[in-house]
């Protein structure tokens, strides 16, 4: 009965009922439509011409034919430009001029989408003439990423380094991607060729922000004066040969009056501030010690924070009338990985989810590794010299503000040193951290407000600051940032949950210990926070009035 139907159908369709029954198969795609008219009902009238459905890239109705500014019918006023694009203004054209530092010119174009991006700029060439060196562009861009990446700057900030370089030299479809210890970097020179990918990994890492500067200046150069491969190669090569600006016997000089200024924040006194310093270089002697015999980075800090505590535990054991613990928080002071931690937040701030996670776990490892050389050292004082060490000690406050504000900058000095910062840089960032903590004592001593949110508007405007210099500069904010946030740092706060762990009183501790880290988060929030605003509150030349959200908004 079904092959008498469909072979009757057939027949119908195709005017043939003579037709074989291997003829039976439609010879159009209209046999098989759901709408075809049963058997003996005729089929209806083709649709006029003028009722054909147009194409979807047809011209919408109501909008004035051969014209960029289409009018719409039927409304005052409701003539919008551009209407018959999508969105309805079109794709607005970017014109990123040279003027605007080239962190906010590729931070901007990495923000958009692929096809949306401007063309680079390079001279005509001949057809005869070969397309630009694509392996040597990518290893430049991969080995001054590295050299970023490997001095502690965000990852955003290296994506758009290493985006400036290969888009300099002519390859527009390139996206770079930065994790913690991988930089990859892929580009594409049409939609029909295979993609060329390259990566490199960071084996090894220090702090060397003269280094960092020079890099930057290169990517400054190679993105608005038009270096050449072989120039740049030149100038990768001399800044890898450089030595670094200060002498290690400096150093050791640097993390002593480091760590004397910090006691003196803390309240100390001359005899605390030789105590400290003193531990202070001792343990940084023994960190380098244990570098030189190879031994991971948690090691060095166990071995750096055991002397600081011993110089604190003998003082109150010998029983001399000083601030015993404010040889230990001046020493804490040194050793606290502040760049690590701004740096961590940062990547999570602005999206790298996989680097922040990467880069706060290191801060948490390097944390227990001061933790275990503070601890061995207190827990042994404590049961050897009874109740010597008083954990109230710690919560000493006294208010010399010009000694305070002299010390603030002291250590700010200090930290800037350590952090091996070009000579010129010491000054500003040294009054920059004076500022900061002028603010937080105003804040703190004078208007009573917590030191929690304190903190996080003396390390805002740390960051704002930092981000103008380095603005004007056309460098990194690391260098006007990183040192100026050391008086904020929470020495006191985790020297006294430590204690409070040695003498086995976990709550006081644990309350201790989190307020350390509600500090630590709002320093990093803070100085985020205060980039952020000077981004946005600053107009990019070409870029338009908005500015491009990072990565995603509201979650979707």
């Amino acid at each position: 009965m079904v092959e008498r139907q469909r072979g009757s159908g057939t027949a119908s369709q195709d005017g043939d009922p003579d037709r074989g029954t291997e003829d039976r198969k439609p010879q159009s795609d209209e046999a098989h439509s759901a709408f075809t008219p049963p058997l003996g009902v005729p089929l209806p009238p083709p649709p006029p011409e003028d009722d054909h459905p147009t194409s979807e890239f047809a011209l919408p109705k109501g909008v004035v034919k051969g014209g960029t500014k289409g009018v719409a019918k039927g409304g005052e006023g409701a003539a919008a430009p551009y209407a018959a694009y999508t969105p309805p203004y079109g794709i607005p054209k970017v014109s990123l001029t040279k003027e605007a530092p080239w962190q906010d010119r590729m931070r901007t174009m990495l923000r958009m989408p692929v096809l949306e991006r401007p063309v680079p700029e390079r001279p005509e060439k001949h057809a005869e003439e070969p397309g630009p060196p694509v392996p040597r562009i990518l290893d430049l861009t991969l080995r001054i990423g590295e050299l970023l990446l490997a001095g502690g700057e965000g990852a955003e900030d290296v994506e758009a380094a290493m985006f400036g370089v290969a888009h300099a030299y002519g390859l527009a479809r390139c996206e770079p991607t930065v994790t913690f210890t991988l930089l990859t970097v892929s580009y594409q020179p049409s939609l029909v060729d295979d993609p060329v990918t390259a990566n490199r990994t960071v084996r090894r890492r220090g702090t060397d922000y003269n280094r960092l500067a020079a890099v930057f200046r290169l990517v400054h150069d190679v993105t608005t004066q038009g270096l050449t491969l072989e120039e740049a190669y030149g100038r990768l090569a001399e800044i890898r040969r450089n030595r670094h600006p200060y002498p290690s016997w400096a150093l050791t000089l640097a993390s002593g009056l480091l760590a004397g200024a910090a006691s003196l924040l803390v309240g100390g006194g001359l005899v605390v501030f030789l105590a400290a310093a003193a531990g202070a270089m001792l343990g940084d002697r023994l960190a380098w010690l244990a570098s030189g015999r190879g031994l991971p980075e948690f090691y060095q800090f166990v071995a750096a924070a055991m002397p600081p505590a011993a110089m604190g535990v003998a003082l109150s054991a010998t029983g001399t009338p000083v601030q015993a613990s404010a040889v230990i928080t001046g020493g804490l002071f040194a050793l606290i990985p502040g760049r690590a931690l701004v740096a961590g937040v940062q990547d999570g701030l602005t999206g790298f989810y996989i680097t922040a996670a990467a880069r706060l776990l290191e801060v948490g490892y390097l944390i227990a590794g001061i933790v275990c050389g503070v601890l061995v050292v207190l827990y042994g004082g404590v049961h050897v010299g009874g109740k010597t060490l008083n954990p109230e000690a710690a919560l000493v406050h006294r208010e010399r503000p010009v000694i305070q504000i002299v010390a603030a900058m002291l250590l700010v000095f200090a930290f800037a040193l350590l952090l091996q910062q070009e000579r010129h840089t010491v000054l500003l960032v040294t009054l920059n951290g004076g500022v900061a903590w002028v603010v937080y004592g105003a804040l703190a001593d004078t208007a009573g407000l917590d030191p929690v949110p304190a903190t996080a508007i003396a390390a805002g405007l740390v960051g704002l600051f930092g981000q103008l210099l380095s603005r004007y500069r056309h460098t990194s904010a690391l260098p006007y940032v990183t040192a100026a946030i050391g008086p904020l740092l929470p020495g006191s706060a985790t020297y006294f949950a430590l204690l409070n762990f040695a003498k086995n009183e976990l709550n006081t501790g644990i309350s201790a210990i989190t307020k350390a880290a509600a500090l630590a988060l709002a320093i990093a929030i803070g100085v985020n926070l205060g980039s952020e605003m000077s981004r946005m509150f600053l107009k990019v030349p070409g870029e338009g009035a908005t500015r491009r959200a990072a990565k995603r908004t509201r979650g979707f």
